[in-house]
């Protein structure tokens, strides 16, 4: 895969649904190295390093998924208070694998931690040891191949070499190229803001394109900060803030076995260290922090498989939020829904069918449906106002809203998606090709 830089760099991405393309620059207490494990042929960045020179606080949500990958198991198994990489590879999902997928996390990660043992010693003149289980790992491709633990091992010494301490936008990209698979362009997002009267950063990357409708697809999201917050904090804003992010958008109605959202807190910028999710200092923090989520999730739904439409599903006036949540992803994954959307067409009765099969109790006499300004549905009948043509021509634009009024109650749910459409039959028919 070669990637064009300049398209990403502008301020304004006219490949992207999503608009601005972010310009994250350095951020301390993280360093970055991306290289080519030739996990691919023709070669092309497949394996990135997330560094934490002193350690990070950090939390994870992982898929829900009865079966999962090898490296879902091994995170689940670290008990450190901090660590210190996060090691991600594309091409090769380690699912399914077995005991030698697992196993060759354990060769990796000793080998690794020898590596960075020796950096810091060099680097920081510490005889520190770092050891394999402060070692995450995020795999994404195939499920079944073997995993290709000697190639990811050998280059462990070249991946180390090229470690960045300091980094610019272009690195961030690199590291964000470096992780994807069937993604057309790299997910970034950033937020800026105080705890106290102290500065802090919250970056993110993300990938993933298919087999996306997370349950916590292949969806692998990052958070790094430099707060100083401590991992049980962490946990709970994460698990706060994950249902209306990562768990709101459907590519395709698949759950992976490799999902995974983590948050990384190096602790560098030094504020007064936070033990109370109940803290008012970290108030504008989660604000930001539910921002970045968000902006990532977005930016991974804008790059489904195929999709030539971004997709925002509002369900409002619902008896409660599991209602509306349910009701929102019968619309997403609902085969003739997305469909239609492809083809620009506004057949209202496929939306309807797909409210009715969410089994959700609702009065069909009071269900309003909007699409963006226009007015289809007004009191369970097609509105007086509603000019098929002017719909159809608003089903052109890359970015739709579809909003729903149940008229039941005062809860509400936002899930995002895409359109089907005859390129996402074409790329995951070639997947493996």
């Amino acid at each position: 895969m070669v990637l064009n830089f300049n398209d990403f760099f502008g301020s304004k991405n006219k490949h992207s649904k999503m608009g601005d393309f972010q310009d994250l620059e350095h951020i301390d207490g993280v360093a970055l190295s991306t290289i080519s494990a030739k996990l691919y042929n023709p070669p092309r960045d497949d394996l990135v390093l997330f560094y934490f020179r002193n350690g990070a606080n950090f939390a994870a949500v992982y898929t829900q998924s009865s079966i999962v990958s090898e490296n879902i198991k091994w995170n689940q198994s670290i008990n450190s208070k901090k660590v210190k990489a996060l090691l991600v590879n594309t091409r090769n999902a380690n699912a399914f694998t077995g005991k030698k997928g697992y196993q060759g996390l354990e060769e990796i990660a000793q080998e690794l931690s020898l590596e960075l043992t020796l950096k810091k010693k060099n680097d920081d003149e510490k005889n520190e040891k770092i050891k394999p289980k402060e070692i995450l790992f995020g795999c994404t491709g195939t499920i079944g191949d073997t995993f290709p633990t000697a190639k990811i091992k050998n280059s462990i010494p070249n991946l180390i070499e090229k470690i960045k301490y300091n980094q610019n936008k272009y690195i961030w990209a690199k590291a964000a190229s470096g992780m994807m698979t069937t993604d057309l362009v790299p997910k970034l997002a950033m937020e800026e803001c105080k705890i106290g009267n102290t500065s802090i950063k919250i970056y993110g990357v993300a990938k993933g394109s298919g087999m996306i409708y997370p349950n916590m697809a292949t969806t692998l999201g990052y958070v790094f900060t430099d707060a100083k917050i401590s991992s049980k904090v962490l946990k709970k804003l994460l698990k706060k803030n994950i249902d209306t992010t990562f768990n709101a958008i459907s590519c395709d109605g698949d759950t992976s076995t490799n999902d995974m959202v983590a948050i990384f807190a190096t602790g560098e910028a030094n504020n007064s260290m936070v033990n109370n999710i109940n803290d008012e200092r970290i108030e504008e923090f989660e604000e930001k922090f539910h921002s970045v989520l968000l902006n990532l999730a977005k930016r991974v739904t804008a790059d489904g498989e195929g999709s030539s439409k971004f997709i925002t599903i509002n369900i409002n006036g619902a008896r409660n939020e599991k209602d509306a949540k349910e009701i929102a992803f019968s619309i997403a994954n609902s085969p003739l829904v997305k469909t239609a959307f492809a083809g620009e067409d506004p057949n209202y009765g496929r939306i309807i069918a797909a409210i009715g099969k969410s089994k959700v109790p609702i009065n069909l006499n009071k269900i309003n449906i909007n699409m963006g300004s226009y007015k289809i549905v007004e009191k369970g009948e097609l509105s007086n106002s509603y000019d098929e043509n002017e719909v159809k021509n608003f089903m052109k634009n890359h970015k739709i809203d579809l909003n729903i009024d149940l008229k039941m109650g005062k809860k509400f749910f936002t899930a995002y998606t895409m359109d089907l459409t005859k390129k996402y039959i074409e790329i995951n028919a070639d997947y493996r090709s």
